[in-house]
């Protein structure tokens, strides 16, 4: 037997206001957007009018600017020629040293490093590859002996001494071109044979004479001569000796 139940009636209000048991539908409300205080128009541009109330003018590309920069870089000094290193000078230099009975002391009036750092690292480049890594014994060896034969030189010459250190480094540097020779040709001779002391002897007379001989004619001081040599045979022959051992 089933069993009934009493529903209460349902009462809708009649006025604008919902009842406390209505439910209220929720709409969703558009974002905040402030609104501008002083709105900008929109303006409308035109190519040609902007083109032609410009203050800027157009850049103009004649013939006449290329032609100028064009010469400029035709009179620019070349690369090596601003680096201060003459190549032509440099050859003349070599030229004259390989010659040990006619030196040309007048190319050594004006004195430079460039040449002299190509045959420094031509020395150590055959050292390197005998085996042996003297760059930096090298490069301070010829700083020490270039110092000590500014001072000896000026010592014996006094008040007529007029040979400067870096003119004395550029004596010293060139004259090692017979060092770097036989620095060659160590490579094809085998050390501590008695060949190899001889050829050592005779390529140390030789940058002796050459380095004596230019000191004395570019410093204009022609006394005691074999002192001055004496000095030269000292430093040529520790770099003899690092060839040798």
């Amino acid at each position: 037997m089933s069993k009934e139940f009493n529903v209460p009636p349902v009462v809708f209000p009649s006025g604008g206001k919902p009842g406390p048991t209505a439910t209220t539908q929720l709409r969703p409300t558009a974002p905040f957007q402030p609104r501008p205080s002083n709105p900008i128009p929109f303006m409308s541009f035109d190519v040609g009018s902007a083109a032609a109330s410009t203050s800027f003018p157009a850049p103009q590309f004649g013939s006449g600017s290329i032609g100028s920069s064009s010469t400029n870089f035709g009179e620019e000094p070349p690369l090596l020629e601003e680096l201060g290193i003459n190549t032509k000078q440099i050859c003349s230099k070599t030229i004259s040293i390989l010659n040990p009975f006619r030196a040309t002391p007048n190319l050594h009036d004006d004195a430079d490093l460039s040449g002299p750092f190509l045959f420094l690292m031509a020395f150590g480049l055959f050292q390197l590859l005998a085996g042996k890594i003297h760059f930096g014994i090298i490069l301070g060896w010829v700083t020490v002996a270039a110092f000590f034969l500014y001072v000896v030189f000026n010592m014996l010459a006094g008040r007529q001494g007029t040979l400067d250190l870096y003119r004395c480094l550029s004596l010293i540097g060139y004259c090692m071109l017979p060092m770097v020779i036989l620095s060659a040709f160590s490579l094809f001779i085998p050390q501590g044979g008695l060949v190899n002391f001889a050829m050592a002897a005779v390529f140390v007379i030789w940058s002796t004479r050459v380095c004596t001989r230019l000191l004395v004619e570019v410093a204009r001081w022609d006394e005691h001569r074999r002192l001055v040599a004496y000095a030269c045979f000292l430093i040529y022959m520790l770099f003899a000796l690092l060839i040798v051992f």
